[in-house]
């Protein structure tokens, strides 16, 4: 009688021997070609799904007036919170966050707070007594893999759509104008921060970039990293993140970056477009109206 075959070995060697031998990707792309992001507005501002492939992630931004840190008082406040679905995929439970959520939420609060790529000093009111407290939430929907940079496409991009409404100061009164009086405002930001992560095999010379989740699971290490200023002629390395036991030397990271650096222009530019269509189409319904 035949010995029977593991599929989840057969399909592991299926895939790695791509790798390696063929420099192949089971869903048929290059080593170093990401799959094209999807950018969807809904018509509230500052609601926005993004889409690599089958990944699904909404990003909502809220905000509040509330008092300022004691210890920051000219400074508002950003606040990113997450949630994986179990409809994401069946190994995520409801009601208890995940030990990749955390990870995501962690690199987010890099990529978002600690880089100050919001102005959080725009978002004061009065100091010492109000300020805007901002709210980042994300939906993971849908997960095929690498919903980090999924995750980071899509809650820049919120930000950058969000809207806030105008506020005014006159003496001791704050007036909050309603957005049929004046036009809302746009959130600050220093910079667009975006995310590229990329899979390592030992059974592979050669890193992939925007890996699927099956191509995580293979993985010997997962290297996020996040550029900022990517209009610049020098973008700014933001965060770099290796996950996995697999060392890296000194020119492969270099390579690594500079790899990040050519996408990142490329996911950029098209955020930049997008923001723009929606906000033209926007326009042109207003003026219908």
């Amino acid at each position: 009688m035949p010995r029977e075959i593991d599929p989840a070995i057969s399909q592991r060697a299926f895939v790695l021997s791509a790798l390696k031998d063929h420099r192949l990707r089971v869903d048929g792309r290059g080593m170093q070609e990401a799959r094209t992001p999807e950018l969807i507005f809904g018509d509230e501002m500052g609601w926005v799904e993004c889409r690599f492939g089958k990944t699904r992630v909404i990003a909502q931004v809220s905000g509040t007036i509330v008092r300022p840190r004691a210890d920051r008082p000219y400074e508002g406040l950003l606040n990113i919170h997450s949630e994986i679905s179990p409809m994401a995929s069946s190994v995520y439970d409801s009601g208890r966050p995940s030990e990749e959520e955390v990870v995501i939420t962690r690199m987010l609060e890099k990529v978002l707070k600690k880089s100050d790529a919001l102005d959080r000093e725009s978002l004061c009111i009065v100091a010492g007594q109000q300020v805007w407290s901002i709210r980042l939430t994300l939906h993971f929907l849908s997960d095929e893999g690498n919903m980090l940079d999924c995750a980071c496409l899509a809650g820049v991009a919120a930000l950058k759509h969000f809207r806030r409404p105008e506020v005014e100061v006159i003496g001791e009164e704050v007036i909050i104008h309603d957005p049929s009086e004046r036009a809302p405002m746009p959130l600050s930001m220093h910079h667009t921060p975006i995310c590229v992560s990329l899979a390592f095999f030992e059974e592979s010379a050669h890193p992939i970039l925007d890996p699927t989740r099956l191509e995580t699971q293979l993985a010997s290490s997962i290297l996020a990293i996040s550029v900022t200023n990517t209009a610049s002629p020098s973008p700014t390395l933001c965060v770099l993140q290796l996950a996995g036991g697999m060392p890296l030397s000194t020119e492969e990271l270099t390579s690594c970056i500079g790899m990040a650096v050519a996408r990142a222009r490329v996911v950029g530019a098209f955020l930049e477009r997008r923001l723009a269509d929606d906000w033209s189409q926007r326009s042109v319904r207003v003026e219908v109206h």
